[in-house]
């Protein structure tokens, strides 16, 4: 009976303290106004609050679907979920009250306790994190992330047809605008009635704190202004960095670049993304220590790093922001013919970087990645974007998560790899199967290196390659490459500072 499942989620809420028993029925009266009943009957059977969250959902949206409540689509399911959730859903005075509470033990302390809650209220679904396939590959470089996205739910044809029928609404404005706290969505925007953004004060401005529902890696935030601004990369970012990194010094925080093809995916709204995650990059070694000339007190070197990082760590954090912003300022202007780096062609601006910043003891830590996003004839996308051979596995843009050393490849790799590894273990025609065509001569040459490829090594086989395309993907990336050329012409930038 629905009334059962019901109760099953009320005890869920109650064993993960959500609720307490006073709070029994209003949330029972809440959940059977969603569900459009007006009759409360339990049966004699009892259900265990052990479940995931998913699977106690399941059912009661099943239920909606079937009864006509809301039409059955992902977008309507997951909109509907969402609702029931946001019934368990503390008020933000309450949500911000416990955070502070537990930050005044420590700041990590309060961050285990708000990335606990978001998962326990569903939202960080992190049932859906787990279908994500991850594994490492060993680079030159150090240990990098390999995920295939599968958490993020497909777009149904229906759901393509209602966001196209959607009145456009500017409210809110985007998906990172403050407004979004509580709001119902529709099928052009995703709810959010389990969202609670913790308050921060960053570079005197009003910041939130929050996690992303599809994570990427341990404890994702995103770090956003309440206004909606868009996206600037200036003097003032390497002090709004630093500022987050006050407030939390067990995370990391950075932002993607400013600019089209080498920034983020919405540049509309100014933001970071940060967590309690070690990339590859943050452990990379210096691999050529530079002098900084004005910054006597700032230790500063090119990292060992397929693109072109500029590492620089500094217990005076005034000093550090300072000599941030010169390499930045240069760098904004600065072309080199010899390796195709021009800072601007036909008045459209072209470099800027990416910046990572985090703490080490007392020492600010900041890794500027240098970017260009020019692109040419024969490459479109951009010419320090993954070239067109390696586009089966990644074509998209390579932002601030990729540039640390984690690939976030496309959720139709998943199965793709699956037919091509089955297909290559019977030496079928790669080239006739749509599903293969694209992957068809990389696999010929694999099986060419590889003559022991079999069905025991054939997964591990494919995922050190899938790696290894990753390794020049972001090699591909870097505006000065790591050949000889390249190294000569990026200490030709850096003894500007010398």
């Amino acid at each position: 009976m629905i009334c059962d499942k019901i109760q099953h989620l009320i005890a869920y809420a109650m064993k993960n303290g959500l609720i307490t028993e006073a709070d029994r029925f209003v949330v029972q009266n809440q959940l059977m106004e969603a569900l459009h009943l007006t009759d409360w009957q339990l049966s004699d059977s009892v259900s265990s609050c052990e479940d995931s969250i998913d699977a106690i959902l399941q059912p009661l949206v099943d239920y909606a679907c079937a009864t006509g409540v809301i039409a059955d689509t992902a977008a309507s399911r997951d909109l509907f979920d969402t609702k029931l959730m946001g019934i368990f859903t503390p008020m933000p005075h309450e949500m911000i009250a416990s955070f502070q509470q537990h930050y005044q033990e420590s700041p990590e302390a309060a961050t285990d306790w708000y990335y606990d809650i978001s998962q326990k209220l569903n939202y960080v679904r992190a049932g859906r994190i787990a279908k994500d396939k991850k594994w490492k590959f060993a680079s030159q470089y150090g240990m990098l992330d390999i995920t295939i996205n599968r958490s993020k739910p497909e777009k149904d044809p229906r759901d393509i047809a209602a966001a196209r029928n959607q009145k456009a609404a500017a409210y809110p404005k985007c998906q990172l605008c403050p407004e979004n706290a509580g709001f119902a969505g529709h099928p052009n925007h995703p709810a959010r009635q389990n969202l609670r953004p913790i308050p921060m004060k960053i570079f005197g401005q009003d910041w939130q704190l929050q996690y992303s529902p599809y994570g990427y890696y341990n404890e994702h935030c995103i770090v956003f202004n309440e206004a909606h601004i868009p996206m600037k990369v200036d003097h003032a970012i390497f002090e709004k960095l630093f500022d987050v990194l006050d407030f939390l010094p067990h995370y990391f925080i950075g932002s993607n670049a400013d600019l089209p093809i080498v920034g983020g995916s919405i540049l509309s709204h100014e933001h970071f993304q940060g967590g309690h995650y070690t990339f590859a990059m943050a452990v990379a070694p210096i691999e050529t220590s530079i002098t900084l000339a004005q910054y006597p007190t700032v230790q500063a070197g090119i990292l060992k790093w397929p693109m072109s990082v500029v590492r620089l760590i500094s217990t005076d954090r005034k000093a550090l922001s300072n000599a941030c912003n010169q390499i930045l300022e240069q760098w904004r202007g600065y072309s080199d013919a010899t390796v195709s780096v021009f800072a601007e062609t036909d008045g459209m601006p072209h470099n800027t970087i990416t910046p990572i910043a985090r703490k080490k003891g007392a020492a600010y830590e900041c890794d500027l990645v240098l970017r260009n996003n020019r692109t040419s004839e024969d490459r479109p996308l951009g010419i320090f974007h993954p070239n067109p051979s390696l586009h089966h596995i990644k074509k998209e843009n390579i932002g601030l998560i990729e540039v640390m050393g984690l690939a976030v490849l496309p959720a139709r790799l998943a199965v793709e790899l699956e037919v091509l590894q089955q297909a290559m273990l019977m030496h079928a025609d790669l080239a006739a199967d749509p599903q293969t065509a694209a992957h068809a001569d990389w696999a010929v040459d694999i099986l060419q290196r590889h003559p022991e490829f079999c069905a025991e090594n054939a997964e591990s086989i494919l995922q050190a390659e899938v790696g290894a395309v990753f390794e020049q993907v972001l090699c591909d990336a870097g505006v000065f490459k790591r050949d000889a050329t390249g190294k000569a012409a990026f200490l030709r930038f850096l003894q500007l500072f010398a």
